[in-house]
């Protein structure tokens, strides 16, 4: 009896023994098998990726993190899109994805990937626009990006655009981006036209417009546009004509072509709205698009009493002198046609040059 006792309490306390045993083996296979899954996931999401080269990849705006992850997928970016969005999203300091094109190296891990695509910087889209172009060339140049989508059929008025580099992403329209550069320039004028001088001989932030464009088209060195336009104020203020070069070339040309030539004196003589040498005050629109810097320079032209200007060289970058009076002008247009004369006869002795040069060549090479 006493034994059976024995027998049984023996049985109890192995029962329990089993049972503990066979939780902690099923704790330990737990362990292991989690464990065993964690660094697989880790091993997938930070090892090298599927991808043999560096690429574009695309996000597009508005797509959430599950769907980048599955694009990524399937364009062999990453092996499995559901460790990238979920255990991704967990690791990071950020999964908030930026819109735009990113270059992906060759076999960029999972974190790479994701790094680049939330603090690295897409690629950059622009169109440029330089100040003093026409419509007409600026319309041709966003024609000409292939990136771009649709077609822009009717030139925008003349002036509506502000020079300057305008970001997009490849499949935008190139309507959209000429809408970019006109609510630009829209905004510009709007605001120069509030701080501008008050006494200004301008009756509208249009006459501020044209007036601007001719300035750009008067000088490419950007500290002159201030004192060129004060001459151009100065004259308005007098009641003369402006006389401005590129106002007779755009008569010519109407902003859709170059003057490859100089200006003849028949064209001087013309009657055309846009000559200010036959007209007075301003013509009846810009005749280029202007930028900020000569659309501040009118609405804010240096103070002095010149009324002329001439090249002070044979070349643009080297800008203008200044005269108050038409005889000290008279002076600085000899000096200027001397100059002229001077780097015209270099020009041809420099062509002259090499024409003999490559003469000699020639004949050094044919056969006696």
């Amino acid at each position: 009896m006493n034994d059976r006792k024995v027998r049984r309490r023996r049985r109890s306390g192995n029962g329990l023994v089993d049972v503990l045993n066979a939780f902690l083996t099923l704790l330990v296979i737990g362990l292991v098998v989690v464990g065993g899954g964690a660094f697989f996931v880790a091993s997938q999401y930070y090892g090298e990726g599927p991808n043999p080269e560096q690429r574009v990849f695309r996000v597009e705006s508005g797509n959430g993190l599950s769907t980048i992850a599955q694009r990524l997928e399937e364009q062999g970016f990453v092996s499995n899109s559901l460790i990238f969005s979920q255990f991704g999203s967990r690791v990071e300091d950020s999964s908030v994805v930026k819109a735009g094109d990113f270059n992906i190296a060759a076999n960029a891990s999972m974190s790479d990937i994701l790094k680049e695509l939330t603090t690295g910087n897409p690629l950059r889209y622009a169109v440029t626009i330089p100040e003093g172009w026409t419509v007409w060339q600026a319309v041709d140049r966003i024609n000409d990006d292939d990136q771009l989508t649709g077609s822009i059929d009717q030139l925008p008025q003349e002036g509506s655009i502000l020079p300057g580099s305008y970001d997009y992403l490849p499949g935008d329209t190139r309507q959209s981006v000429l809408d970019k550069m006109q609510v630009a320039m829209t905004q510009a004028l709007a605001e120069v036209w509030e701080t501008r001088e008050p006494d200004l001989p301008l009756d509208s932030p249009a006459e501020l417009l044209i007036l601007a464009s001719i300035v750009e088209k008067e000088t490419g060195v950007a500290t002159e546009r201030p004192q060129v336009a004060a001459v151009f104020v100065n004259r308005l203020r007098e009641g003369m004509r402006l006389q401005s070069d590129p106002t007779i070339i755009y008569g010519i040309t109407l902003g859709q072509s170059t003057l490859d030539r100089g200006i003849r004196r028949s064209e001087i003589e013309a009657q055309t709205p846009y000559n200010t040498y036959q007209i007075d005050r301003l013509p009846p629109t810009p005749i280029a698009n202007p930028g900020i810097d000569a659309l501040r320079a009118v609405a804010n032209p240096d103070e002095h009493d010149y009324l002329y200007f001439v090249a002070k060289g044979a070349t643009p970058r080297e800008g203008h002198v200044f005269a108050e009076t038409y005889a000290e002008h008279q002076q600085n247009v000899a000096r200027y046609r001397e100059i002229a004369a001077e780097a015209a006869a270099q020009s041809e002795a420099e062509a002259e040059t090499a024409r003999q040069a490559l003469e000699a060549e020639e004949a050094a090479d044919a056969p006696q």
